[in-house]
């Protein structure tokens, strides 16, 4: 395939292209890969104001290597998708333990590393050290299908394998291959915002004369993917136990599951299973709280508070510690419970109620 993709994205990320995120113009592998992992199912405006926050808590691989876990989950906590969070952390120590504290510089190494997949491994490589290797995350699928028309279903891995074959011939060669950082930046900001899924900027797009979607008259068409995920909702009763001076019962959710590894409230699938937990006298004390929805990526969870007042902090028959304000502040806590609680604190725990939220597990 001849040079034009490749030349004519470069140009444009250099004219037009974005320039002002926080993790751009930086060959720092640890900033590239954070700003990477983060993006993940997660919007730019979102993830700016975490990163900043992450850096500050954890300037740098080896501060993060060190931190206990549940320190680097407090600050992911509201992110979602969890599991990246635990990931993250373990691919820090194996830089550190595994590679004397410097990252990898190829895709192929650095595909080695805990949670860091073929197209994060190629964005880092390509981005911090040049190296001539595509990427394909969602963005970049989107311009390539049509730029191509590539009509193959995406939900099959032959199809998808095919793509790949065709981004990596589309790389750059010699002179564009210099600017390997600026030609992968750019594809990414060609998804990100002319080629957006609905309503794309064909007009002004760099590829427009020779992308076959828009010479079809139906870019919204590409990709094609016939597999999607259904919508499921799920009902969950919180058990919110509290003593004195504001002390809360919490538990560990196990992994996998919703919300693994965060501390939480303790969940019951039905009111009677919390009530059969509590019995007596706890029972009659229970004040049955307005329930809220918080909205995941795929599932809708309806979720029910139950607030049970202690006079003293006691052991309750279910897996868990008494956890104070000072120790909340430490704590990987999902979305909608951190919400639940701060407002219950603002009220003086006599009525809590809290708006829709939207995360993802």
């Amino acid at each position: 395939m001849d040079g034009f993709l490749a030349s004519q994205v470069v140009h444009w990320q250099a004219q037009s292209g974005r320039h002002d995120l926080p993790w751009q113009n930086t060959r720092d592998p640890y900033r590239v890969w954070l700003s990477e992992i983060m993006l993940q199912q997660t919007q730019v405006v979102t993830v700016q104001a975490y990163f900043a926050r992450f850096l500050v808590r954890f300037p740098d691989v080896q501060a993060l290597a060190q931190a206990p876990l549940d320190d680097v989950l407090h600050q992911w906590a509201g992110l979602g998708y969890y599991s990246r969070a635990r990931n993250l952390h373990r691919c820090a120590q194996a830089v550190i333990n595994v590679h004397g504290g410097a990252f990898p510089r190829t895709a192929q190494q650095l595909q080695t590393l805990p949670g860091i997949g073929r197209s994060t491994a190629a964005a880092i490589a390509a981005l911090c050290f040049g190296e001539r290797v595509a990427i394909l995350d969602g963005n970049v699928k989107r311009v390539l299908t049509r730029y191509l028309g590539f009509d193959g279903d995406l939900a099959q891995v032959a199809h998808e394998r095919r793509l790949w074959e065709h981004a990596t011939q589309l790389l750059p060669h010699e002179p564009a291959l210099r600017d390997m950082a600026r030609y992968t930046q750019g594809m990414m900001d060609l998804g990100a915002t002319l080629c957006s899924s609905k309503s794309p900027a064909c007009p002004v797009c760099p590829l427009a004369t020779r992308c076959v979607a828009r010479a079809l008259g139906s870019p919204e068409k590409f990709p094609v993917r016939t597999r999607k995920l259904k919508r499921s909702a799920q009902s969950i009763w919180l058990l919110w136990a509290l003593a004195e001076e504001g002390a809360v019962w919490l538990s560990q959710r196990p992994t996998p599951g919703v919300w693994a590894g965060l501390y939480c409230l303790p969940l019951f699938d039905e009111r009677l299973a919390l009530q059969a937990v509590v019995g007596q006298p706890g029972e009659s004390a229970l004040q049955d709280l307005p329930p809220f929805k918080h909205v995941l990526t795929h599932k809708d969870l309806y979720l029910h508070p139950v607030l049970l007042r202690l006079p003293v902090r006691q052991t309750l028959p279910i897996e868990g510690q008494w956890v104070d304000a000072a120790q909340l502040a430490r704590l990987g806590l999902p979305a909608p419970i951190q919400k639940l609680l701060q407002v219950g604190k603002a009220c003086g725990s006599e009525q809590a109620s809290v708006r829709p939220s939207r995360g993802a597990a």
